[in-house]
């Protein structure tokens, strides 16, 4: 297993905060909603260390990188060391993914939170943030679903039994730069750009409350108030749209016409109208006053895929504020 790597600022370890500035370690903090939790720390006055089995290709001004893995307890301890709050976002976050592996779902989800939560206790760490899913309200999601509830569990009891201060999340439907393939929405929009036709594997009458990442990084931090402590927080956007409807916000804002197909039924593991059918503990909700409109949010994805799409010659989309003038 790999140990700690090199920091942004040439040294190794978990990088030493500077006098009277707090500490926050972003576990897979070079994915999608990691790297923007990382962004919302340094924006909140954090030193921040990135710890991620690869470098991150979002690393932020005064961020700090280490290279490693979730099964070496030392490693993680000693990237933890100083940090006032550990953020915990690395895992198998893709339900498919885990259903084919639940080995691998249960060693690198489960076994690897078990590490951070040890690790976290060795370092003094004052609050530990744990990025869970709405699933965990459901008994669809499989093993994805399955692994995030025993980690829960886990999470109380270090709290319990070791005094670890905790914040569970509980994210609902994320969009936004930087997913990836895994993520239904850039899905959707790269499959708009490169192929001009999306297809959804149901009907798309699903409904889900969905959230830009930005907006979700933004209340990660807030919830290190003390109001939040030892508590589970549900958070989601302020909008609930039909799968059906974004498909057919990105046919509208991607140059067409774009050929839309969906099928009976839903994916295999996903929720239809809710996931609430199994019980955990009672979550608080807790969603942003101030957040990124669905219609910029995708158009803003839209205009990232395009820009992959077409490197040696961007046409930007009109009211990108980057338009071409086309007899340039």
């Amino acid at each position: 297993m790999s140990g700690p790597g090199t920091g942004r600022d040439g040294t190794g370890g978990g990088g030493t905060a500077p006098p009277g500035t707090r500490k926050a370690v972003v576990t897979g903090g070079s994915g999608f909603l990691g790297s923007h939790v990382a962004d919302a720390f340094t924006a909140a006055g954090y030193a921040v260390t990135v710890y991620d089995l690869r470098p991150s290709p979002h690393l932020g001004p005064g961020q700090t990188m280490v290279t490693g893995d979730l099964g070496d307890v030392d490693a993680l301890a000693a990237a933890f060391a100083g940090a006032e709050v550990v953020a915990h976002f690395a895992g198998i976050a893709d339900i498919a993914a885990a259903n084919v592996d639940p080995i691998r779902t249960a060693n690198v989800n489960l076994v690897g939170t078990v590490n951070t939560l040890e690790a976290a206790v060795r370092a003094g760490v004052k609050r530990y943030l744990f990025a869970s899913t709405v699933y965990v309200y459901s008994d669809m999601g499989g093993f994805y679903r399955a692994s995030k509830q025993a980690c829960e569990a886990f999470v109380e009891t270090y709290s319990q039994e070791r005094g670890l201060p905790f914040t569970v999340l509980r994210y609902g439907t994320l969009y936004g730069r930087r997913s990836g393939g895994t993520n239904r929405i850039h899905t959707m929009v790269n499959s708009a750009i490169r192929e001009k036709a999306i297809s959804y594997p149901g009907s798309g009458e699903a409904l889900r409350d969905v959230i830009h990442a930005r907006d979700a990084a933004t209340l990660t931090v807030r919830t290190l108030a003390p109001d939040y402590a030892n508590t589970h927080l549900l958070i989601t956007g302020q909008e609930r749209l039909r799968v059906k409807d974004i498909a057919r916000m990105i046919a509208e804002i991607v140059p067409g016409p774009i050929a839309l197909e969906f099928q009976e039924g839903e994916p295999e593991g996903h929720y239809m109208l809710t996931p609430y059918s199994f019980s955990p503990r009672l979550s608080r909700k807790l969603v942003p006053t101030e957040y990124i409109d669905i219609g910029q949010g995708i158009y803003d994805c839209v205009q990232e895929a395009w820009e992959a799409a077409h490197p040696q010659e961007p046409v930007y989309l009109p009211g990108s504020g980057r338009d071409r003038d086309p007899t340039s």
